[in-house]
């Protein structure tokens, strides 16, 4: 009876590297589902890229950048940063609006005219999606203007109206940096830029604002750009300074030129 017993106590006991095995089971278990969460959640979703196209992309990328990004696109200290996680939005917004490659080194990458064919964008865009995974280009359903222009509209004026103006006129920043006026921007840049954060501009992800909450700060650009200063002359759209100045020298400037035509035909 003895035997029996300790021989079912054996069985009943746990082997000692039982816990130690269901310990990383549970750790890959959690890992593996936080990542799965945290890639569909994220906006850092590469762009499709094919072989070829990013072939030629490293090209063009080894002929014009390379000087400032480094042959491999980690970058150059002092001169360029590291292109790793940019995605093609960032690329597609830099080389399509002018501001890459830059004319010369300064406080911040001004527009000019573009340097390369839409056709050399997307492949230098695929060459660097295809380094590792960053934001990639806006489905062009988020683009259409066709969003909650009110709801565009108050997150606008929280989120961006700080640096852009509320009417999206630009406005000046520190040491010489600036943020740019919003008239006549194509939607799909808004979005990239929003997703990769230009210059210093802060990064939306999906987290921050969702791709239907972009969509509606696009259709309150797009607003502002059909209906331009609903209240008369805009002045710049730079606010009480301007309005301000305007009343002080043209208003109070009418006031004296009254007072002075009363006092002479008084006379």
């Amino acid at each position: 009876m003895a035997k029996n017993t300790l021989s079912t106590a054996r069985r009943g006991r746990r082997h000692p590297l039982a816990t130690i095995a269901l310990i990383v089971i549970g750790l890959v278990s959690t890992g593996g589902a936080y990542a799965l969460f945290s890639s569909t959640a994220s906006a850092n979703t590469p762009a499709a890229t094919t072989t070829a196209n990013a072939d030629e992309g490293k090209k063009i990328f080894a002929a014009n950048c390379a000087t400032c990004h480094g042959v491999n696109a980690g970058g150059v200290a002092g001169v360029g940063p590291s292109l790793y996680g940019v995605g093609a939005a960032s690329v597609d917004f830099q080389v399509s609006t002018g501001r890459m490659p830059l004319a010369n080194q300064g406080v911040q990458a001004e527009q000019k005219p573009t340097q390369f064919t839409r056709e050399q964008i997307t492949a230098l865009a695929d060459y660097v999606a295809s380094l590792s995974p960053g934001p990639g280009i806006p489905d062009p359903k988020y683009l259409k203007g066709n969003g909650n222009l009110a709801n565009g509209a108050e997150l606008f004026r929280i989120n961006c109206a700080m640096c852009h103006n509320v009417a999206g006129a630009g406005g000046a920043l520190t040491q010489g940096k600036f943020a740019p006026a919003l008239s006549g921007v194509l939607p799909v840049h808004v979005y990239e830029a929003m997703v990769s954060g230009p210059q210093n501009m802060p990064v939306f992800n999906d987290k921050n604002l969702t791709p239907a909450q972009k969509a509606d700060v696009i259709t309150y650009l797009k607003y502002l750009d059909q209906n331009p200063s609903p209240g008369g002359i805009d002045l710049g759209n730079l606010g009480p300074v301007s309005e301000g100045l305007f009343i002080w020298i043209f208003g109070l400037g009418a006031i004296v030129g009254v007072t002075i035509w009363i006092a002479a035909k008084a006379n």
